[in-house]
């Protein structure tokens, strides 16, 4: 994703899901692929840290995308410690099929579960 519409789009969908290491926003795109967008803020830390991030949650993505549901995401990093590539994989697989779980329910019109 590249372009603040696209961005705006998925915050406006309200679609979030969260653990310890990431907070995902989604929104279903009709593409048939997953489509990867990264908001990493200043309060993670200077350049390196941010770019570290970066780097990390594009390599979970390559990898995992395949194995993804089609959905718009936008990924913004919890953990302001040294993120390793292990933990953001699990994470993204993780929160993103939650995230599909979560989009389909609000679709449908399903009860919020508590």
């Amino acid at each position: 994703m590249l372009t603040g519409k696209q961005f705006d789009a998925v915050f406006a969908a309200r679609v979030s899901v969260g653990d310890g290491v990431l907070v995902v926003h989604a929104r279903p795109n009709g593409l048939g692929a997953p489509r990867l967008g990264m908001a990493v803020s200043r309060k993670v830390g200077n350049a390196v840290r941010r770019n570290r991030w970066k780097r990390l949650l594009r390599e979970a993505f390559r990898a995992a995308q395949h194995d993804l549901p089609p959905l718009d995401l936008v990924c913004l990093p919890r953990l302001r410690g040294e993120p390793t590539l292990a933990a953001v994989s699990v994470s993204l697989t993780t929160l993103a099929k939650r995230a599909e779980k979560k989009a389909a329910r609000k679709a449908s019109g399903g009860e919020r579960r508590t």
